[in-house]
């Protein structure tokens, strides 16, 4: 990628802006969702125990399947952090939430999926997903900046065998992320490369993204990865991606599905 190009693209990048229809421009809880982004540097200074029970009462009331509720929230602070793990919470926050799917709370009183891993897994998922973002927008709304992590540190689904050992999580409980919170040092953080919506939106029968959008987006992600990592590079982190998700499948698999009777 020649120097103009690259230039040209992080101009792009930093030129995007969410979409907001005039009449909603002055309302303050539009932003407030658009304008959040992923924070992964902090101010060294402590989160309220206040502010954080309003972040986890985000995650209480979310929604979920048939009100199933099928998560558990690790919550920790510098200390406890520590503690548990021995080192310091990513990226210098003050206060993380690990999010676990946890079916065996429902199990107590009924099983709803008895023979259905796949989909028992995959309900639980997409219930812890939504409470971890309703944790982010809670924290948004609060001027608390976040980011989720999967691998960083050892704190999320990359390291599901790890965190079962370490955390003593029983059959059914499983890591899926960690939410980091701390009040941000930069609040002018830059919008990620994302696509039209036109790009991801259909009416009708499904349409497929133009290939030409695809590589552009591609190009736009090389380029301010390229930007913020000096010493790496895009397709790197994506070949660690790949390399460590054979591991974390391989892992995922024998905690789901391996403590299961044989049928």
């Amino acid at each position: 990628m020649g120097l103009i190009s690259f230039i040209r693209k992080l101009r792009q990048i930093h030129a995007q802006r969410p979409f907001i229809p005039a009449e909603f421009g002055e309302s303050r809880q539009v932003r407030t969702l658009l304008n959040r982004r992923s924070v992964r540097r902090f101010l060294d200074c402590d989160i309220k125990d206040e502010e954080m029970a309003l972040i986890l009462e985000a995650a209480r009331l979310a929604p979920s399947t048939v009100n199933m509720q099928t998560w558990s929230f690790g919550v920790y602070d510098t200390e406890s952090w520590r503690q548990t793990f021995g080192r310091s919470i990513p990226y210098g926050a003050h206060r993380a939430v690990l999010v676990l799917g946890d079916i065996t709370r429902v199990k107590q009183a009924t099983d709803i999926f008895p023979d259905s891993p796949l989909v028992e897994y995959t309900v639980s998922v997409i219930n812890a997903s939504l409470a971890a973002m309703n944790m982010t927008i809670m924290a948004e709304t609060l001027g608390i900046g976040s980011v989720m992590l999967s691998d960083t540190g050892k704190t999320g689904f990359f390291s599901a065998a790890y965190l079962k050992e370490r955390l003593k999580l029983p059959s059914g409980a499983y890591a899926l992320m960690t939410v980091v919170f701390g009040y941000p040092k930069d609040r002018d953080v830059p919008m990620p490369p994302k696509f039209e919506i036109e790009d991801i939106t259909f009416s009708g029968i499904y349409r497929q993204t133009d290939t030409c959008r695809v590589r552009e987006w591609l190009s736009l992600m090389e380029a301010g990865y390229r930007a913020s990592t000096f010493f790496s590079s895009f397709q790197a982190k994506l070949r660690y991606y790949r390399e460590n998700l054979i591991r974390a499948e391989r892992e995922l698999r024998d905690i789901i599905l391996g403590e299961r009777p044989k049928t």
